[in-house]
């Protein structure tokens, strides 16, 4: 491939990719972009190819560099200590999990090229607004476009720079800002620095902002304002601006719009429940794979006299699943001996579905972030947080606490959310410590892709590749 190709614009409809590291991967075709959304149907299927290749579903191929898979399974993996073992075959996911990773690592490569293939699109559609004459739909597109931007640069930011608060100013590399659409080859071969963490931040919060502003609150099956509101609380309190955090995660909890559902495992099995704000739409024709990819593929391994379904890579140690009280419905329905390792390894039973929608944010995770944030501002906004808690609490089917600490709901925000990709950021943002590796060690840092740093020779390398 050239270099004008493969350089950090890739930015991304020029290219094509495929990662060496799976058995069924296929380059990824796509279309010109400099003639591709001449009116508002070419904008609004661009928007719904968007989607697809969140899902891990772009092209109709089986991938999963997003959340498919690599959004929700990287952050685990980091944080794989007293908490998960990858012990599957794919050489790229046991580097991330040992942090023995090489600026070649395959995870690293096709998440941070198909992040920015969203970006991209988002880029062009921005671009190409004054296609739309409706204005409601200008106004629904142009939020939207702002929403896919601002969650991928929320998401690569924390994957490939140093945390926030690893530096006094946040000065530390974070990744380049492109808020161009790459039309043509001659823009793909621009090349761009990495902006600092403090830049990477204040573009997602003014995409997310302006998401927030514009988006609908009912958008059918697609993101919505609350899915923006809902991403900007996430982003307030990996910042520790708790103030922030709590009043974007109030507004959509006070909105009524969604509700705890009765089980724990409802979330999971069904598609587009009332306890979920941004969900990731799978089927069978539609999905991030069965044999090679997806969350399925990597965490069930599903009991001997069923249809097996998964390859057990990801165990869950021990340890973790006996942190749960015994009675605990999260452990008692949410966990399972597996057909692996001669029915003595524990697995998650959240991903047990090849089909299954991928919720994203849920109302338990800000209903957690609430009661978190209330906590540490010494108020009561929308509810106390022993209310908010024991919300959680009581519908797993565990004793209430009269009076919680902080501590009793980091521990509750760690077990309701456990392989949801939330660990090694929420590790990151209350400076705890993964095994021996303290928040800040640039070892839970992803590797720049080489073939970009290769290609780009602005782009800096993070320290230790």
């Amino acid at each position: 491939m050239k270099k004008t190709i493969i350089s950090l614009s890739l930015a991304l409809a020029l290219g094509i990719t495929a990662c060496d590291n799976k058995l069924d991967i296929e380059p990824r075709q796509s279309v010109d972009s400099a003639t591709a959304l001449a009116s508002a149907q070419d904008i609004e299927s661009a928007l719904i190819g968007a989607y697809g290749v969140l899902s891990g579903t772009g092209g109709g191929l089986a991938d999963a560099e997003l959340y498919g898979t690599n959004l929700l399974l990287l952050p685990d993996l980091l944080a794989s200590d007293n908490y998960v073992d990858w012990r599957g075959s794919f050489a790229s996911y046991r580097e991330v999990t040992s942090r023995q990773m090489l600026a070649t690592n395959a995870e690293a490569q096709r998440t941070w090229i198909t992040a920015y293939q969203v970006i991209n699109v988002a880029n062009n559609i921005l671009g190409s607004l004054d296609k739309v004459t409706n204005a409601d739909d200008k106004t629904a597109f142009e939020g939207e476009a702002h929403f896919l931007r601002g969650i991928m640069y929320f998401e690569l930011v924390r994957l490939f720079g140093l945390p926030w608060g690893a530096t006094a100013a946040n000065d530390q590399p974070g990744v380049p800002i492109v808020l161009r659409a790459t039309l043509t080859q001659e823009q793909a071969a621009e090349t761009k620095a990495r902006n600092t963490v403090a830049e990477v931040y204040a573009q997602v919060l003014a995409d997310l902002t302006k998401a927030a502003e514009l988006m609908p609150e009912d958008n059918g099956l697609r993101a919505n304002r609350f899915a923006a509101l809902g991403f900007l609380s996430r982003v307030y309190l990996q910042q520790s601006d708790y103030a922030k955090a709590l009043a974007a995660a109030n507004e959509v909890i006070e909105s009524g719009n969604y509700q705890l559902n009765n089980d724990v495992t409802t979330v999971f099995r069904n598609k587009n429940t009332a306890e979920s704000v941004f969900e990731i739409q799978e089927n069978t024709q539609n999905n991030p794979g069965t044999s090679n990819d997806g969350l399925t593929t990597f965490y069930a391994s599903l009991p001997a006299g069923e249809a097996v379904v998964g390859r057990g890579d990801v165990q869950v140690l021990n340890a973790f699943v006996e942190s749960y009280a015994p009675t605990d419905k999260r452990r008692t329905a949410l966990f399972y001996i597996g057909f692996k390792g001669n029915g003595t390894r524990y697995y998650t039973g959240k991903w047990a579905d090849f089909y299954a929608n991928i919720p994203v944010i849920r109302l338990a995770e800000l209903l957690l972030t609430r009661a978190e944030c209330n906590l540490r501002l010494a108020s009561a906004t929308g509810a106390t947080p022993a209310q908010d808690l024991n919300a959680v609490r009581v519908r797993a089917g565990v004793a209430p606490i009269a009076a919680p600490t902080l501590a009793d709901v980091l521990k509750e925000r760690n077990q309701e959310l456990a392989f949801e990709g939330q660990r090694i950021h929420d590790i990151k943002r209350t400076k705890g410590k993964t095994g021996s590796l303290n928040w800040n060690d640039p070892k839970l840092v992803m590797p720049i892709p080489k073939r970009e740093v290769d290609a780009n020779s602005q782009l800096v390398q993070n320290p230790g590749y």
